[in-house]
């Protein structure tokens, strides 16, 4: 009988309230009023429409993305948190998280929030400083970025994460610095600490901003990653750093290759078939006025991921952790054997870029390099 992998539900919520010039994700300008009712039954219908990939499981996680998920209200939440219980078994540990804009609006809803059962927020500050919120077009200034943290904290979410950025247009590394200082003056138990990246499809590709050099962007990442182990954080993936025991549940599913259902406007999923083992890839419609389309269906796209790409899929998510994955897993997730990927390993070993015994692991040569020794898997 195959072991189905861990279950997690993710949710888009797909407005904000103005477009940031460096996001790619779908993200539409909110207008004078949200659609709320309107797009919790669309989340439940389409949730119907997926029920049978959950085959028992508990859901282990959720994780409200965006967009702006903080723009809903508490009573929009209410209604979809009585749909999603109506309709799912939920783990009694479950860990459910929310991201939030540190607007003042937004934030004062964060009382009711927890009142929910929604246990974990992520909230966007990416800086503290006024010129590159300004850069970044965030419609947040420093005060409000505070005191958000403050009013999460105050509402008895012990559990946060706050989000922040570097290698910003004009930015020093003591400013890159000042800004993890800011974060940790909150105590939190958990910091996203990521380069800021130039995407397609996004304002900043089409008239990119000044930013940092090389050299500027090694220093200021060797002293911030020094700056966070010296404050107890564990640098346990690419970008995330906590506090012990304070992992996302629900990103480390994503890089374990768990399975989690997507639901909502642009929402990924990743399912195990149970009969055959065999892994596909959901998206749902992108648009909110077609998702939103009682005529038009939720899903977009439903793809297999072939046979000789889901090792590389796996190790690409797997390898990002500092601690990898057991071999165990990998051969019950992938439906692999390692000699399936015999090659790709030993060449990785040989250029010290991975160890692998009873776990899979990146080796802090390969953590530097990682593209390149993901490569090695894509070119075998």
């Amino acid at each position: 009988m195959l072991q189905l992998p861990p279950l997690s539900l993710y949710i888009h919520i797909p407005w904000c309230i103005r477009k940031c010039p460096y996001c790619d994700f779908n993200s539409h300008q909110a207008g004078t009023e949200l659609p709320e009712q309107e797009y919790i039954q669309a989340l439940l219908a389409d949730l119907d429409h997926d029920l049978t990939w959950v085959q028992g499981r508990e859901i282990q996680s959720i994780f409200f993305g965006g967009g702006t998920p903080s723009l809903f209200s508490a009573a929009a939440y209410q209604a979809l948190f009585n749909g999603l219980q109506q309709r799912l078994g939920f783990a009694a540990d479950i860990e459910i998280t929310l991201e939030a804009n540190p607007g003042t609006f937004e934030a004062e809803k964060f009382a009711a929030y927890r009142q929910l059962g929604i246990n974990r927020l992520s909230i966007g500050i990416q800086s503290f400083h006024p010129q590159h919120l300004q850069a970044l077009g965030r419609v947040h200034d420093s005060a409000q970025a505070m005191r958000a943290v403050e009013m999460a904290k105050q509402a008895g979410f012990d559990h946060f994460n706050l989000d922040l950025m570097y290698g910003l247009p004009g930015q020093t590394v003591e400013q890159a610095l000042a800004d993890i200082r800011q974060a940790l003056a909150f105590q939190p138990p958990h910091l996203s600490w990521y380069q800021l990246t130039i995407e397609p499809n996004t304002e900043f590709y089409k008239t990119p901003p000044r930013l940092p050099q090389d050299d500027d962007l090694w220093d200021i990442q060797e002293a911030g990653l020094a700056l966070l182990a010296q404050q107890g954080f564990e640098h346990y993936e690419i970008s995330a750093h906590a506090k012990p025991g304070q992992a996302a549940r629900h990103n480390v599913n994503y890089w374990q290759f768990g399975d989690y259902l997507g639901i909502g406007a642009g929402a990924h999923g990743k399912i195990t078939l149970p009969q055959t083992g065999q892994i596909i890839r959901t998206q749902k419609t992108r648009l909110p006025k077609d998702y939103l389309h009682p005529a038009k269906p939720f899903l977009s796209s439903q793809q297999p991921i072939a046979a000789d790409e889901v090792g590389l899929e796996c190790l690409m998510n797997a390898l990002r952790l500092k601690d990898g994955m057991l071999t165990a897993e990998f051969i019950q997730r992938t439906g692999l054997t390692l000699e399936s990927v015999k090659n790709p390993l030993q060449k990785a070993q040989q250029l010290g870029l991975l160890q692998v015994d009873e776990r899979i692991i990146a080796t802090a040569k390969g953590q530097q390099y990682l593209n390149e020794l993901l490569a090695l898997f894509l070119a075998d």
